[in-house]
């Protein structure tokens, strides 16, 4: 008697023949092959048909092939083109081909880079990596980085070092002693800070009705005359590339007021703190080594694949105190272990197709890669204003650009047909009191073509409506 159970023996007749593989593959670069032309969004039809997933739980199981056949199938056509080159809902990001590659490999080897000896390749990718973010954002030496899903967790780590930290230094242990009776920590912001920093707030026990707001200028900046006294139980968050117009915080002078008074500084650069990395823009992050911790995406601007959040955090001890992590199994080393930088034990390897990223570009890709966003994004910006019936609301210093039409029905409508026609996708915000249609220019793939496509959608959409 075989030893083994049928679906085993199933599963290394698939692991053994490799079909399944190489039908995924095909499926794979089928679908690469034709992201750039498909509708940027998914049809009617294709949305209705997602119906199909809704049954019960199978009591038997499936022919892997039968399964792969299915979700291609069905889920293919169903999938926002976000990798693409006219899609500019979010600032989601492309994913260059390299990344795609690596993140396919990365996939088979399956690691958990918790610890050196769980993944001895996660944790030295990690290492140099760190090493390479440092260099190209021109961080302190003492910089540490640890790789989490995204800027929201990412922000949450920051903020959690920020709070062990402050509260250390007024001699209390937030790990030991909790928040009970802890000394008060103000949290100073301006008032178009993201969503992620609202919720890392409420996560934390700081209460989003005890936040400082401040208020922010026509282009979403911090204004400095509205900075209340800053002092040793202050959190000051700045933004490195405002959600709507893309704008960044003054940095240099912030810094220095928040140093001074013995603040902790953390700057939310979930996609504008690769600005830093370019040489005709890294202006406008000027002075941002002068912060405690960074949280960025590498999903956004550089292109990796989904998923993959950085904090960076220069006081090493803060922030692995407040993520700390014990057990008597855990096996740490002289070498990373990546837990300690992350709230998470169990985590995917994201760091493989990051590093790939990296590799591959170099520094002089990644400037050519983000300046040419920006490009992209300031034509734009020039060719739908270009067009009667548009204005262009914010300067567009980054890769956003705000769209806004005669008043806010006119808005929403051509918004709405621009999105049913699907030559590209974006979607809606309302900045200074005024609806407006939002483009993030984000993809590696987006030529002067696509915009100029784009532009006539819009110009379309409008035509029609009027």
């Amino acid at each position: 008697m075989s030893s083994t159970s049928l679906v085993q023996n199933q599963m290394y007749k698939e692991v053994d023949e490799k079909i399944i593989f190489e039908k995924a593959s095909q499926f794979a670069k089928e679908y690469l092959e034709s992201v750039f032309e498909r509708n940027v969004y998914p049809t009617e039809e294709a949305l209705f048909d997602l119906g199909k997933f809704d049954e019960s739980m199978p009591q038997n199981s499936s022919k892997a092939n039968d399964v792969l056949d299915f979700l291609n199938q069905i889920g293919s056509p169903a999938t926002v083109a976000t990798t693409g080159a006219r899609y500019f809902g979010f600032v989601s990001g492309g994913a260059i081909p390299v990344s795609l590659a690596a993140k396919v490999i990365s996939t088979f080897w399956d690691q958990a880079p918790a610890m050196h000896v769980l993944s001895p390749i996660g944790s030295v990718l990690e290492t140099v990596v760190e090493k390479w973010l440092k260099e190209i954002f021109n961080l302190p030496a003492s910089t540490v980085a640890g790789f989490v899903s995204g800027t929201s967790t990412a922000n949450f780590c920051g903020l959690a070092a920020a709070r062990f930290r402050l509260l250390s230094n007024l001699n209390w242990n937030i790990n030991d002693k909790g928040l009970f009776n802890a000394p008060q920590l103000r949290i100073v912001t301006g008032k178009h800070a993201h969503s992620t920093i609202l919720k890392a707030i409420g996560l934390l026990g700081f209460g989003k009705e005890n936040i400082e707001w401040v208020d922010v200028d026509a282009q979403g900046k911090l204004e400095l005359n509205n900075l209340p006294q800053l002092d040793d139980r202050t959190i000051l968050i700045l933004q490195a590339g405002n959600v709507n117009s893309g704008s960044f915080d003054n940095f240099s002078e912030l810094c220095t007021i928040a140093k001074k008074a013995g603040s902790w500084v953390h700057i939310d650069g979930a996609f504008g703190l690769w600005a830093g990395a370019v040489d005709k823009l890294k202006h406008l992050t000027k002075g941002i080594e002068g912060a405690n911790s960074w949280a960025v995406d590498g999903h956004k601007t550089l292109n990796t694949p989904y998923d993959c959040g950085i904090v960076l955090c220069k006081d090493e001890d803060a922030i692995k105190s407040a993520l700390h992590m014990a057990g008597s199994y855990i096996v740490t080393s002289d070498k990373r272990d990546g837990m300690f930088y992350t709230p998470e034990m169990s985590r995917r390897a994201r760091v493989i197709e990051l590093w790939a990223t990296m590799k591959y570009l170099g520094k002089k890709g990644i400037d050519e890669m983000i300046l040419e966003m920006h490009k992209r994004a300031v034509q734009f910006s020039t060719e739908i204003m270009e067009v009667e019936g548009f204005s262009v609301l914010n300067d567009v210093v980054f890769n956003q650009v705000l769209v806004s039409c005669a008043d806010d029905d006119l808005t929403d409508k051509v918004m709405k047909r621009v999105q049913e026609l699907r030559e590209c996708w974006a979607g809606g915000s309302v900045w200074n009191g005024k609806k407006v249609i939002r483009i993030s220019v984000c993809s590696w793939a987006t030529t002067a073509s696509d915009i100029t496509r784009s532009v006539n959608s819009f110009k379309h959409a409008l035509n029609e409506i009027s």
